[in-house]
């Protein structure tokens, strides 16, 4: 059920109040989803129903994203800054160290946050933080045409072009290694999710000397990367295995930088299988 959480979080003058929109379902021990830039919660929709036959699964809406607000006045959309309002979400949800699993920047978030040592276990899809230069370069000019582009067409456009499985490749074939797969209405929504995050540029902007260089000693740590991935190369897990020795490395075939449409029941098994 999809519900909003308001608390407070200290700020550069003093604590106020954050609004992040976040929907629960299902039994069992906690389990946060984290999406990536310029996405929203629904990107976990495919495996959202097998997750929670087992597990506690909350999905959330990162600030400037989705259906969440964006941050206050002088808050920073950093690694910092997001952490402790993800901490802060946490203890007004009542969670005592959920597990967790993040796409992308919410890979990123997600290994943050167990440095922080505030979850009991981590599962990331195709992580930010492991990349060389280039290679953040590479994926910032991606990520930077994708949302021009999204600006660009108009909705009665995106809507023809989400009804054909060549049209949703168009639109998404940068962040799936399957598009087709990706139901017609869905597409739009992400579509109109990219264009409308308020926090996009400025995540960005922070996300520029970013490395992730922690081992992480004494959390499980679950790393999938999709062969597909065209955004975050897959040669980035290998880097993130040989910076977390006893992370398991996990080859997800054919799937994309977003892979949990593209393989629902693989990534939903990986995701179990790291929050055991």
């Amino acid at each position: 059920m999809s519900a909003t959480a308001s608390f407070p979080v200290p700020g550069p003058h003093g604590p106020k109040d954050v609004t992040v929109s976040y929907a629960r379902v299902g039994r069992g021990e906690p389990l946060v989803l984290l999406h990536g830039i310029g996405h929203h919660r629904q990107a976990w929709d495919p495996v959202v129903d097998i997750l929670a036959t087992e597990r506690d699964v909350i999905t959330v809406d990162l600030p400037g994203f989705g259906a969440s607000p964006g941050l206050p006045d002088g808050f920073a959309y950093d690694l910092p800054t997001t952490n402790s309002v993800l901490g802060a979400l946490f203890e007004a949800l009542e969670l005592d160290r959920p597990h967790i699993a993040g796409n992308s920047l919410g890979g990123l978030l997600a290994l943050e946050l167990g440095r922080e040592k505030l979850v009991r276990s981590v599962t990331t899809l195709s992580p930010a933080g492991f990349w060389t230069e280039a290679e953040r370069r590479y994926a910032f000019t991606v990520l930077l045409t994708m949302r021009a582009v999204a600006r660009r067409l108009p909705l009665p456009v995106v809507e023809r072009l989400s009804h054909s499985a060549a049209g949703r490749a168009a639109l998404t074939s940068t962040i799936y290694g399957r598009p087709a797969r990706r139901a017609p209405e869905a597409v739009v929504a992400e579509t109109l999710a990219l264009v409308g995050a308020t926090g996009f540029d400025a995540t960005l902007r922070a996300g520029r000397s970013v490395r992730f260089t922690d081992e992480l000693a004494g959390l499980p740590v679950t790393v999938g990367w999709g062969t597909r991935d065209r955004i975050l190369v897959r040669r980035q897990g290998v880097r993130a295995k040989q910076l977390i020795p006893h992370a398991r490395l996990v080859r997800l075939p054919g799937c994309g930088h977003c892979p949990m449409n593209d393989d629902p029941a693989l990534v939903a098994r990986v995701i179990l299988d790291g929050s055991r």
